[in-house]
């Protein structure tokens, strides 16, 4: 039902969106799409081709740009669009209320700007277009306990690319809502963008905590996609530790495939951007949004292969 509802929800924005899309075809108008990501984390690719995309089936020019987590960069780089006069702008939300005044600022200047991959409530946005972090925390936590794989007591590792941005910080606060009442524990530590440092402190963790961790939670797609390589590394069995997070890369398809993730999150990568760009357009057209768009599903190992075959391009 759910899956039913985002599709009619999205053929109604694509029929609605029919006339403006032949306009700005016409008018060849130029967006701007800011990422808080790095161009090495293997997702972005996803969500970048999408914008690549929509510029192609459009028309219009789409400057894209990554700034690696760097707040004050991504604040700039809305504002570097503001000030080039930008028919429209979609952008993630590096840290939670980071970008209220650069939101005002645009709307001040008439340049609708769509939130895309990471909500921030705390920012008049005009609209959304991605997964709800908090309520995929929240799956991903229920999941173990649901599957027992985790009771009462039990110690759970969280490893994250990038501590304190947005993302994490929401999937954290879904996962808290339902460890805190069973008194389950956990940590969220720091791996970096770097895929090399990434394995390397994993490894050094698991290394370090190996008999107290009863599960992990992967809060990124680079942390969740080095799990086999880190469990090769340390001499972890494929299924030894249950382990649940993001799941928008070939790493986690396979991962999935072999064992070694129990269930992994897909997120629509390519749509989310194309949705984001085409709602921006709309508005740019005076057509106001009013509503956000949720795109996400858990999958485990039999819905694995169709999301493999959509990330390789098959």
């Amino acid at each position: 039902m759910f899956k039913k509802a985002i599709a009619l929800l999205s053929a109604a924005v694509l029929a609605a969106g029919a006339g403006f899309v032949s306009t700005a075809h016409a008018e060849g108008k130029t967006y701007y799409w800011v990422s808080h990501g790095s161009p090495a984390d293997p997702v972005w690719t996803y969500f970048l081709a999408g914008a690549k995309q929509w510029a192609a089936d459009t028309g219009n020019t789409v400057n894209t740009s990554f700034q690696n987590g760097d707040v004050p960069a991504h604040q700039e780089a809305i504002r570097a669009a503001i000030s080039a006069g930008a028919a429209g702008i979609a952008t993630t939300s590096p840290d939670p209320g980071s970008l209220v005044e650069v939101v005002k600022e645009a709307k001040a200047k008439g340049i609708p700007i769509i939130n895309f991959n990471t909500p921030d409530p705390q920012a008049n946005f005009d609209a959304y277009v991605g997964g709800d972090n908090k309520t995929f925390g929240k799956n991903w936590a229920q999941y173990l306990v649901d599957k027992k794989l985790v009771k009462s007591g039990d110690f759970v590792w969280m490893p994250v690319e990038v501590p304190g941005a947005t993302y994490g910080v929401q999937e954290e606060e879904g996962i808290a809502s339902v460890f805190k009442p069973l008194n389950i524990t956990w940590e969220v530590t720091d791996a970096t963008l770097d895929q090399a440092e990434i394995i390397t402190r994993m490894s050094d963790y698991l290394t370090a905590n190996r008999s107290k961790i009863k599960a992990i939670i992967g809060l990124g797609d680079l942390v969740n996609g080095s799990i086999k390589r880190v469990f090769e590394q340390v001499g972890v069995k494929a299924g030894e530790i249950p382990v649940i997070g993001w799941g928008n890369s070939t790493d986690t398809t396979q991962e999935v495939l072999n064992g070694y993730v129990n269930a992994a999150q897909w997120q629509d990568p390519q749509a989310t951007s194309y949705m984001a760009l085409s709602m921006a357009a709309m508005a740019a057209s005076k057509i106001p949004p009013g509503f956000n768009i949720i795109t996400g599903a858990l999958y485990e190992k039999d819905k694995a292969e169709f999301y493999d075959k959509i990330l390789s391009g098959k």
